[in-house]
Parts: structure tokens; sequence; C-alpha cells
């Protein structure tokens, strides 16, 4: 695959469900070397259609648009067409936009603000069989390896009908984390937080944290600290 991208440009579709921010990438991805833009998308469902019609090396997929969004177009893309890479392009670089996209298979992620230089760097770094992610992409996913593990997983069967997740919060409360901690150890948003609380509380009769804490120490959710 190597030795054809450098043969000829990578051929690239555009997915983007902004008609002025997708002209503007087609525009700009026309001024330089070695990509040749083949068709434009406004939404997954056409990018899943075009790259089923058109066969590109690559395509630079938004991940918020409408009827099918870029992860879901991106799995389906991976899992129908293992031919054509995937690489993000994306006004969001949040653990909740970054991750789910990686999962999904793509395998380079930048961010709107990137060049049009390090997009093309990006389009032959997946031909090639390497990662073609930004600067700050690879920081977040090497703070990431570097977080602790979340607390361990709580018993099979959670008291009082919680879910796996409620209790996993339940316990997070009980080691004294707030919910914006929360939030960034277990890579969902603090509204998500806040219902997984809502939902524990009424389902244990909990009324505040400090309940909380003594329930999940009461029902063997976390253990005290030795000593």
């Amino acid at each position: 695959m190597t030795e054809e991208v450098r043969g000829k440009p990578a051929r690239v579709v555009v997915a983007d469900d902004q008609t002025v921010v997708r002209e503007g990438i087609v525009m700009l991805l026309g001024l330089l070397p070695g990509v040749e833009v083949v068709g434009a998308a406004g939404d997954g469902e056409e990018a899943v259609r075009l790259v089923a019609e058109l066969a590109p090396d690559v395509v630079l997929m938004d991940l918020r648009m409408p009827r099918c969004d870029g992860v879901e177009a991106t799995r389906r893309i991976r899992a129908e067409h293992p031919g054509t890479q995937v690489v993000v392009l994306t006004t969001f670089g949040d653990d909740e936009s970054l991750f789910p996209a990686l999962r999904a298979g793509a395998r380079g992620y930048l961010t709107k603000d990137a060049g049009g230089d390090e997009i093309v760097r990006a389009v032959h770094s997946v031909l090639s069989g390497d990662a073609g992610l930004s600067p700050a992409v690879q920081r977040r996913l090497l703070e990431r390896l570097s977080e602790p593990e979340p607390v361990q997983a709580p018993p099979a069967q959670p008291p009082d009908g919680l879910t796996a997740r409620e209790t996993e919060v339940l316990a997070l409360i009980a080691e004294g984390f707030s919910n914006q901690e929360i939030a960034r150890r277990l890579h969902v948003s603090t509204a998500t937080v806040k219902t997984h609380i809502n939902n524990l509380f009424g389902k244990t009769g909990i009324k505040d944290r400090a309940q909380a804490v003594r329930y999940a120490y009461r029902k063997g959710i976390v253990r005290p600290p030795a000593g």
C-alpha cells in the first residue's frame, strides 16, 4: 500500500454536514499535492453510500452529523469496506468524541484547526499503516494510558437493583470524588454522572452524599482503608 500511495494521489471522500465547511475542506485539499477528492457527503449515511460506490482510500469524517453520525458511519465503513481508512476531522477533541471514534475503527483523528499539510500527512500515514493523530490527540492518549485504573468492579450482584455503572459511580462517590472527577475517570459527561446519581439515590433511598458513603461501606461496595 505504501508504494501505491507514493505513486498516485490518495483518493479521498469528505463527509461533513455543514456545506460551507465541507466545501472549504474540498477546496483546500484541491490545492495540495498527494490527495484527490473524489466525493463529498453531507451526512454519515451518504458517506457510507459513496464509499460503496467510489471505493476511496480514505474518508475524512466529521462526527456530529444527522441521520447517521460519524462514529456509526466509521463502524459501518470499516466493517463493510475494510480497504477504506477513516480519518476523523472534527471540532470536538473531548474523550466522549475521541475514544468512540477510535473504537469504531478510525485510524486518524484531527481537529478542524489542523492545516492542510497536517491533513495530508494524516491521510498518507493511515494508508501506510500508521496512526494519523494530531499532537493534541496523541497527548490525550498518553494521558489516558497514564491515568490510574478506575476502582475495581463492584460485586456481581449489585444491591437494590443498581446497575453496574450506578454501583461504580456510587463507589467513586464513597472514594471522595466529585461529579467532575467521576466524569473524567469514567470518560462520560457530568450530566451523565448526575443522571446515574439521581437513579441510584432513587433506588436506594439515599438523600445525600454522606448517606451514599455509609451505604457503600455497609453494602460492601467499597472497603474501609486498611489500618
